[in-house]
């Protein structure tokens, strides 16, 4: 099966599944992925702390993972 994320997916889990990851968060000024809020912050929260559509975010990384199987 093959990794996806949710809304509530943690960011540092979803840099887990893939590395390349980070590209999508640091685009939309996510720049402290190594940081302790990386750790314990959703998707959802980090979004909504920085002005941006969780959904849409959710949905580039589901294409990014699906691609990099």
């Amino acid at each position: 099966m093959a990794n996806r994320v949710t809304k509530d997916t943690i960011i540092m889990d979803a840099l887990r599944m893939n590395e390349g990851t980070a590209k999508f968060f640091l685009e939309i000024g996510m720049h402290c992925l190594g940081c302790p809020s990386a750790s314990g912050e959703s998707i959802a929260e980090a979004c909504a702390v920085h002005g941006e559509d969780a959904d849409a975010l959710v949905e580039r990384i589901n294409a990014f993972l699906a691609e990099n199987e």
